[in-house]
């Protein structure tokens, strides 16, 4: 039974040593109690107290490390069913099949077309992490030789999928360094997957017809000693593996099942005919609860918008999305350009970016730390107020950038147009559209 944060705080040193990165013990013991931080975060709790405290310590649904490198990633994890509860914390992992019967140069040009699919997003790089060798005609040899070239040549880190001992072991000697996740085992090979994972300390998904045969497997790989697992409850069809997928998170988080206790695996690959139905499924099991997604392939107009939809779930409900304070260049700006400000919440920071781009007007963008409020929300609340945009303007650097001294304000912050003047002295300070989509009139008509 899990332990309450004041339980917890008990056997804790109560040195209040700051270094677990929170200012107390007492509020480091109520982050673990609630799932936000881990055990091992703190220095100096004794043996025996970490003991005690490794069931608390313990997140329903083991956090599974995959990968090593630039994409290595955590999947699982998760305490609550729904965001809007707290939060989830390890975005799904997206991942393209490649056959074991590909050749060499087919595999290097799908994984340089894979590389690219790369996108800037509020200061962060989205991108898929993963290829899933699937082997297709038993041959080991030219599967772990695919492998190893994966592994070597590239960034993604891999799922080997096949059900044959003999071929995942050759694989894991081969490319076993880029931590692989080992797919998959069942009622047939759990022995002989068991202690490859084991032996190699590599994760390890289990796959039944069912969520019973999943858990009949877990329980067995949990006696050999394989912690780190990931659940494929073998359904295809989508409404029942919709229905495996709350029902296995539904069991780890209000059941306390720790046989279900593990993130999942989904292919859409497997439940549709095209690639586009395929993304229409996969951006349900990002919502609902897919741990990793496999494709059968990775393209622009599929992938990016479940990249888009899994930041935007897998984001702090309770914290906006926010881009940096700073100076963005827009369209190659020069010392004429028009300077415009705003606050940092990614929405109005993409929406007014967007539009400024569509204008065709070269421009400096401000974005001023606003707590990541919008422009009306930020003014009411006083974190857009004139004095502090004026000194933003004076310290951002942007008078060293251009040689006019005229500054454009969001048309919902005019009331702040009198005290901005006054910081900025001798600046010009116009007032401009007070929807985004005007944007482009407007600077087209100056």
């Amino acid at each position: 039974m899990a332990l309450t944060g004041i339980q917890i705080f008990k056997l804790l040193p109560k040195t209040n040593c700051k270094e677990c990165g929170v200012p107390t013990c007492l509020a480091f013991a109520m982050n673990l109690a609630s799932g936000k931080a881990e055990l091992d975060s703190c220095p100096y709790v004794s043996d025996e107290a970490r003991e005690q405290l490794a069931e608390a310590s313990a997140p329903p649904i083991r956090p599974v490390p995959i990968g090593k490198g630039v994409r290595a990633a955590k999947t699982g994890g998760e305490t609550v069913l729904f965001r809007h509860e707290k939060t989830f914390y390890n975005p799904t992992m997206f991942a393209g099949i490649i056959t074991s019967d590909s050749a060499e140069a087919d595999v290097d040009a799908k994984l340089k077309a894979w590389n690219a699919l790369q996108y800037e997003r509020v200061g962060l790089n989205l991108r898929p992490e993963l290829v899933a060798l699937k082997d297709v005609n038993g041959d080991g040899v030219a599967f772990a030789a695919l492998a190893k070239f994966i592994a070597e040549t590239s960034e993604f880190n891999l799922v080997l999928m096949s059900e044959d001992a003999e071929v995942i072991s050759g694989a894991v000697k081969a490319a076993g360094f880029k931590r692989p996740l080992i797919y998959a085992a069942t009622a047939d090979n759990v022995d002989a997957f068991g202690k490859i994972a084991l032996e190699n300390e590599l994760p390890l998904a289990v796959k039944s017809d069912s969520i019973d045969g999943v858990i009949a497997l877990v329980d067995k790989l949990g006696e050999l000693g394989v912690k780190d697992l990931v659940i494929d409850s073998g359904a295809r069809e989508v409404k029942q593996a919709l229905a495996d997928q709350v029902a296995i998170r539904r069991a780890a988080l209000k059941g306390g099942n720790r046989s279900l206790g593990f993130p999942t695996i989904a292919f859409p690959c497997e439940m549709a005919s095209n690639v586009e139905m395929e993304g229409l499924i996969a951006s349900m099991f990002v919502a609902k609860y897919g741990g990793i997604v496999v494709m059968s392939d990775l393209t622009t107009e599929v992938i990016f918008p479940l990249l888009l939809e899994r930041l935007n779930i897998f984001t702090d409900p309770q914290r906006p999305m926010t881009v940096t304070e700073g100076i963005f260049e827009i369209g190659n700006p020069d010392e004429n350009s028009p300077v415009l400000v705003t606050t940092n919440f990614a929405l109005t920071y993409f929406i007014v970016s967007g539009e400024i781009e569509a204008s065709k007007v070269p421009a400096w963008l401000l974005i001023k730390d606003s707590e990541g409020l919008s422009v009306l929300t930020a003014w009411a609340a006083g974190k857009f107020g004139g004095d502090d945009v004026g000194m933003f303007v004076k310290k951002c650097g942007i008078m060293d950038k251009v040689k006019h001294t005229e500054l454009i304000i969001p048309g919902y912050a005019a009331a702040i147009a009198g005290d901005v003047e006054e910081e900025l002295s001798g600046w010009t300070i116009t007032v401009g559209p007070r929807e985004a989509a005007h944007i482009a009139g407007f600077l087209k008509s100056r």
